[in-house]
C-alpha cells in the first residue's frame, strides 16, 4: 500500500472527517507489505497483509470472493481498455493525485498505473487480497461508505453492479470537475439507469459504462 494514501483516508467508523494513522511493520519498494491503519478517534485498528489493506468497519466478518460476486482478476466491459479508462477518468495530463477503481475495473489497476505513473491507483475489492504484492498500485476493501476524505480523489470507477449507495459514495469522494466512471451501468435492477439518468451521465460502449462529472458536494 502506498503510504501517502494517508493524506486522503479516513476513518470508515468515524467518517470522512476522521483520517487515519499508518503504521508500517515492513516496507519493501516504497510500499507498505505489512502494517495497519489506526484511527485516533475510536481507536480502531485496520490491518494490512501482503500490501492489502482491510478497512472495513466492524463487526468485521470473512471477505468475500468480491464485490458484485467478482472474482480475482475478472474482466472488465469488453472494449474498457486501460487507455479507454483513462481517457474517460480525464487522466490525460495528471497532476499528483489519487483514483480509485472499485469491482470489476480493478482488472485494469496495473495497468493504468503503468500509464498515469502520477496518480496512486487504488483498486477496491474483496478479491484483490489474493492479488500479489504490487509497488505500482494499492489493493484494499472498504464500503460501501467509503473509506476516503470527501472531495479527495481525482476520479472512480465502480462497478454498477454494486448499485447507486457506491456510486454515491463514488461521487462524493470525487474533487469537483473529476469524472466517475460507472461500468455495468446497463444493469435496471440496480436502479443504476434512472440514478445516471437524473444526473445528465454520458453513455459509452452502448450504455454499459456511464461517466458523469462531479459539479458540486450535493448529490441527488
Amino acid at each position: 500500500m502506498d503510504p501517502y494514501l494517508t493524506d486522503v483516508l479516513a476513518c470508515p467508523r468515524c467518517g470522512p472527517s476522521f483520517g487515519l494513522v499508518l503504521r508500517a511493520d515492513v516496507m519493501e519498494r516504497g510500499r507498505v507489505r505489512r502494517g495497519s491503519l489506526g484511527c485516533p478517534n475510536c481507536r480502531d485498528v485496520f490491518p494490512i497483509e501482503n500490501g492489502f489493506a482491510d478497512l472495513r468497519a466492524p463487526p468485521r466478518g470473512d471477505l468475500g470472493p468480491g464485490l458484485a460476486g467478482s472474482k480475482s482478476g475478472e474482466a472488465p466491459p469488453a472494449g474498457l481498455v486501460p487507455l479507454a479508462l483513462a481517457a474517460l477518468l480525464g487522466l490525460e495530463n495528471p497532476n499528483p493525485s489519487t483514483v480509485a477503481l472499485i469491482g470489476n475495473a480493478t482488472a485494469l489497476g496495473v495497468e493504468l498505473a503503468s500509464i498515469v505513473p502520477a496518480c496512486a491507483v487504488v483498486g477496491i475489492d474483496d478479491a484483490l487480497r489474493l492479488w500479489p504484492f504490487s509497488q505500482f498500485w494499492s489493493r484494499m476493501t472498504t464500503g460501501p461508505a467509503l473509506s476516503f476524505r470527501s472531495l479527495a480523489l481525482r476520479g472512480v470507477a465502480v462497478d454498477g453492479r454494486l448499485g447507486v449507495p457506491w456510486a454515491r459514495e463514488a461521487l462524493r469522494v470525487s474533487a469537483p470537475g473529476a469524472k466517475v466512471v460507472v461500468t455495468n451501468a446497463d444493469r435496471p435492477a440496480t436502479g443504476m439507469r434512472r440514478w445516471l439518468s437524473s444526473l445528465g451521465a454520458e453513455l459509452h460502449l452502448d450504455g454499459r459504462v456511464a461517466v458523469t462529472e462531479v459539479s458540486r458536494p450535493s448529490l441527488p
